[in-house]
Order: structure tokens, then C-alpha cells, then sequence
């Protein structure tokens, strides 16, 4: 971009320069907090997926008895009484940036007659509304991990644009003003000095 070679731009290259200098430490710490904060998200995330799995593999000891399931009448199967309604988030400030925070999934309120079923379906229940919970955090975190990484991914080109180009622009379009400004003083230096020798020699 052509800039003025003019004491007034030199001002104003001036006062850019302070500002993103100014702003820039702003960026990378905003940086850094964001880079901490994925870094716990995706280890929360990690803990609550080996948790989801786990307790998953835990059902294995129900299989056999889950695979009665197929024995209940189809308005009857056990699926039927697990449904996840509402998942619960609050937004939160985390960086800067707005993100769901999981505070619980609420189920329809479905009414069963034990007598339909055999006893252990009240505990298969329990352990299946853990797993859909741990499903909805898990999918809230990752939620959080995305627009974390969208942010920390603007900023860090802030930051570059800031060190990178407007930053080494600024200075040297000062640089190259200053530079201009000088030759233009020791031009109007040495025209003077000739002006006054023509003067001298014409008074003699």
C-alpha cells in the first residue's frame, strides 16, 4: 500500500505502531488461555468417554438378560422407557468466548407396570439413564472443544497478522518516511547554503 511521505503519516504510522503493539500482548494471552483451556476440555472429554466405555463394558454382565428384551411386546421394550427430553446447558464465559456448559439431561416421565417386567429392569434402567447423561456431556464438551478451537484458530491469526505484517509494516513505513524526510531536510540544507553563496556573491 503507497503511504504519504509526509510528516502528518509519520504521525500516523506512529500512533498505529503503539496500538498494535498496545493490543498485541492482549492477543497472546488470550492465546495462551484458550490453548489451557482445550487442553483441560480434551482431558475432561478423554476422562468421560474411558467412563462411558467402561461403563458400557459393564453391561456385559446384563447382555444375557438384556436379550430378553426381544421377548417384551414392542410398545414394551425397555427402550421405550428410556427417553432423553432435555439436555440442560448453561452458557459460560470461558476466553472470551461463550460456550454450553452440561448440567443435566431430563427424561420423559415414563410410567411402567413392574408387574410387565422382570425384576432387573429397574437397575438396567439406572444404568442406561447414565449412559445416555454421560452421552449428552460428553456431546456438550465436545461442543465446547469446537468453538474453542474455532476462537484460539482467529486469534492466533490475529496474532500472526499483528507480529508478522502489521507490526514490521508500521515500522517500516516509518522507517522509509524518516528516511524520505531526512534527504528532504539536507536537500533544503544544501539549497540554502547555495542560495545564500549567490546572494553573497551578487552583493560583491
Amino acid at each position: 500500500m503507497a503511504i504519504k511521505l509526509t510528516k502528518n503519516e509519520q504521525k500516523v504510522q506512529k500512533d498505529l505502531l503503539k496500538q498494535y503493539q498496545r493490543y498485541l500482548p492482549t492477543l497472546q494471552l488470550k492465546k495462551q488461555q484458550l490453548q489451557q483451556v482445550i487442553m483441560t476440555t480434551r482431558a475432561e472429554l478423554a476422562q468421560k468417554e474411558a467412563e462411558r466405555v467402561q461403563m458400557i463394558g459393564n453391561l456385559d454382565d446384563w447382555v444375557a438378560v438384556f436379550a430378553e428384551n426381544a421377548i417384551f411386546d414392542e410398545d414394551k421394550s425397555i427402550d421405550t422407557l428410556v427417553q432423553p427430553e432435555t439436555v440442560i446447558c448453561r452458557d459460560e464465559n470461558i476466553a472470551g468466548v461463550t460456550v454450553p456448559k452440561f448440567e443435566e439431561l431430563k427424561f420423559k416421565d415414563v410410567e411402567y407396570d413392574v408387574d410387565d417386567y422382570p425384576l432387573w429392569v429397574d437397575t438396567a434402567l439406572v444404568k442406561l439413564r447414565e449412559i445416555a447423561r454421560l452421552d449428552a456431556l460428553v456431546s456438550t464438551l465436545r461442543k465446547q472443544e469446537a468453538l474453542l478451537e474455532k476462537e484460539l484458530r482467529s486469534t492466533s491469526q490475529r496474532v500472526n497478522l499483528f507480529e508478522k505484517v502489521k507490526i514490521p509494516e508500521a515500522k517500516e513505513n516509518i522507517r522509509v518516511i524518516g528516511v524520505y524526510l531526512g534527504d528532504q531536510q539536507t536537500a533544503a540544507v544544501v539549497r540554502g547554503k547555495i542560495s545564500k553563496k549567490k546572494l553573497v556573491e551578487a552583493a560583491q
